[in-house]
C-alpha cells in the first residue's frame, strides 16, 4: 500500500488531549508510530507504523487508534427505531425512505390503523414522516417495517432533522446525558432514530435551538471538545430565557 505522511507536526498522535481537534486522514496516510498502541477499525499496522485504510477522523481511546469515517451509511437491524418518510404508496403498502441504501416496506398489516385495500393513501401519503421499527431484514436486503408498538405513529407535527449516523452516540451522550440536557433546556420532545434522523416537537424557540444544537453536532461531533461546545450553546439559550 502506498502511503503519505501526515502534515508536519502531526506524526505523533494527540494522546487524547482534552480540547484537541481530531485529525482528518486519507487511506494510506501514516497516522503515527505503532509503539505500545493497539490498532482498531479503519487502520492497519505496517512497518511499525499505523496506517489509515479509510477517509475519516483519527480517534485514540484507551490505547487503541481507530479511524472514524466522516459519514457512515445506515445499516438496518431488526428492532431499530427509525424515522421514515413515505416515498411511494401502493394499494397495500408504503415504501419508506429510511436514509439507507434500501427502502423500508410497511405493509398495511403492520400499520397501526385498519386499512382497507386501496385506501393506504388516506392514512399516510408521500412526504409524510412516521416513527417505526425495523421488523426484519432478509438476505435480499428487504427491510420490513412495523408501526405496531408503543409510541409508533405518524409524525403529524414537529420537525425532522438529519444528522450523521456516526455522531448519534455523541448526541445522546453517556446514559443519554446530552439528549436529556437538550430536552430539558429546549422543553422539546426529542426522539433520535437509529437511521440518523431526529424528531423535535415543541415551541418555535425550542425547536430552533435544538436544530442549532444538532447542526453543531454535524460540524463538531468529531472534535474532542464537543461537550464544551455544546455547553456554550446551552449557556446562550439560558441567557436568552432569563432576558
Amino acid at each position: 500500500m502506498g502511503r503519505c505522511l501526515a502534515p508536519t507536526g502531526e506524526k505523533r498522535m494527540s494522546q487524547g488531549q482534552a480540547g484537541a481537534e481530531q485529525r482528518l486522514v486519507t487511506p494510506g496516510m501514516a497516522i503515527g508510530p505503532l509503539a505500545g498502541m493497539r490498532v482498531g477499525s479503519g487502520a492497519i499496522s505496517q512497518n511499525d507504523e499505523i496506517i489509515a485504510t479509510k477517509l475519516g477522523w483519527v480517534r485514540e481511546l484507551n490505547g487503541t487508534i481507530s479511524v472514524d469515517p466522516i459519514t457512515s451509511p445506515y445499516l438496518p437491524r431488526s428492532g431499530d427505531l427509525v424515522i421514515g418518510t413515505v416515498a411511494e404508496v401502493r394499494n397495500n403498502l408504503w415504501f419508506m425512505n429510511i436514509n439507507g441504501s434500501f427502502q423500508g416496506l410497511l405493509p398495511m398489516s403492520l400499520a397501526p390503523w385498519k386499512v382497507e385495500f386501496g385506501h393506504a393513501r388516506q392514512h399516510m401519503d408521500v412526504g409524510d414522516s412516521a416513527l417505526a421499527r425495523v421488523q426484519e431484514v432478509d438476505e435480499c436486503h428487504n427491510v420490513v417495517l412495523t408501526m405496531k408498538g408503543v409510541g409508533l405513529r405518524r409524525l403529524s407535527q414537529g420537525a425532522v432533522v438529519e444528522v450523521p449516523v456516526n455522531h448519534l452516540d455523541r448526541i445522546r451522550g453517556v446514559d443519554n446525558a446530552n439528549l436529556d440536557r437538550m430536552k430539558n433546556i429546549s422543553d422539546c420532545r426529542i426522539i433520535v432514530g437509529e437511521n440518523g434522523r431526529v424528531w423535535i416537537d415543541g415551541d418555535a424557540d425550542g425547536i430552533s435551538w435544538t436544530r442549532e444544537a444538532l447542526s453543531l453536532a454535524k460540524q463538531s461531533g468529531h472534535k474532542d471538545n464537543f461537550d464544551s461546545i455544546m455547553k456554550k450553546h446551552e449557556a446562550v439559550f439560558n441567557k436568552q430565557g432569563d432576558a
